[in-house]
């Protein structure tokens, strides 16, 4: 998740709101918050809808790892197509590739602007350079190496494996990204797009998120599960560790850059897993 938000078409993203009543029963509530999920986590184009509520945004966050879990389907599927007639590495820069465009590079901008921006010497002076559009040196490093991690690590597992490693990858970074606002505070206080989104994550709402996180990792395979839990994990705790030193809190482009950095723990987890196992 980043501070800026493009729609297809659009030259930014607005999260209306509608001050007036809407439906209220439980399912009207969640399937307004799975909708808002893909709205502002995807691409994927939506027929006309009404504007929600200020709760159906903080809502849609729980449904992060379910859009993971979307991704990471088709991504796989692209992956187990190509491999049938490309080589390995060819077919996991088609996967990566796909996973980008439904998304609109919304994390990897994330993950871009917390690379610029932790160069910065103060606290203020990260908040400004994580909101310039601009990439810098830190960021383009950043980038390439942490794509260039992923796609060889893709590249070296097995097909099958690869497969599910990418559904369980996106869904459960997608969990771990949600679960930094389980435990830090927003640290912008002016206006920002990504307010609307920001969620005081827990009860029932961080129960959810941590179920659709975890259940996928039951598709890899069984040596896998544990490091690739343990390294989202300490990932994980190193970005916030590292959030709430620098800036006392997060950002929404630190929940995306959480869920790059997680992400390629896992997949680097299970690629361990996997040249263990073979030895």
């Amino acid at each position: 998740m980043a501070d800026r938000r493009r729609l297809p078409g659009a030259p930014e993203m607005t999260l209306q709101t509608d001050p007036s009543p809407l439906p209220d029963s439980p399912f009207a509530r969640e399937r307004r918050a799975l909708l808002g999920a893909v709205i502002y986590f995807t691409r994927i184009p939506l027929p006309p809808l009404p504007p929600f509520a200020d709760d159906d945004w903080r809502r849609a966050t729980s449904y992060w790892p379910l859009i993971g879990v979307g991704v990471g389907l088709v991504a796989a599927a692209i992956y187990a197509l190509a491999s049938l007639a490309l080589p390995a590495g060819v077919a996991a820069g088609l996967a990566l590739a796909s996973g980008v465009v439904l998304t609109g590079a919304q994390h990897e901008d994330g993950f871009i602007d917390v690379c610029d921006g932790f160069g910065g010497a103060t606290r203020e002076r990260m908040l400004d350079i994580m909101r310039d559009s601009r990439i810098g040196a830190f960021g383009a490093i950043g980038l390439v190496l942490l794509v260039g991690l992923k796609w060889q690590a893709l590249a070296a597992l097995p097909a099958d494996v690869a497969a599910v490693a990418l559904i369980a990858a996106h869904a459960f970074s997608r969990g771990l990204g949600a679960m930094v606002m389980a435990v830090l505070s927003y640290a912008r206080t002016d206006a920002s797009r990504a307010r609307p989104m920001v969620s005081d994550l827990k009860g029932d709402r961080l129960v959810l998120v941590v179920g659709l996180a975890i259940v996928p990792l039951i598709l890899l395979p069984a040596a896998a599960i544990l490091p690739a839990f343990a390294a989202g994990a300490l990932a994980w705790t190193g970005c916030v560790a590292t959030f709430n030193s620098r800036l006392g809190g997060y950002t929404g482009d630190c929940l995306g850059a959480t869920q790059q950095v997680t992400e390629l723990a896992i997949l680097l987890a299970v690629l361990g897993s996997v040249v263990l196992g073979a030895h």
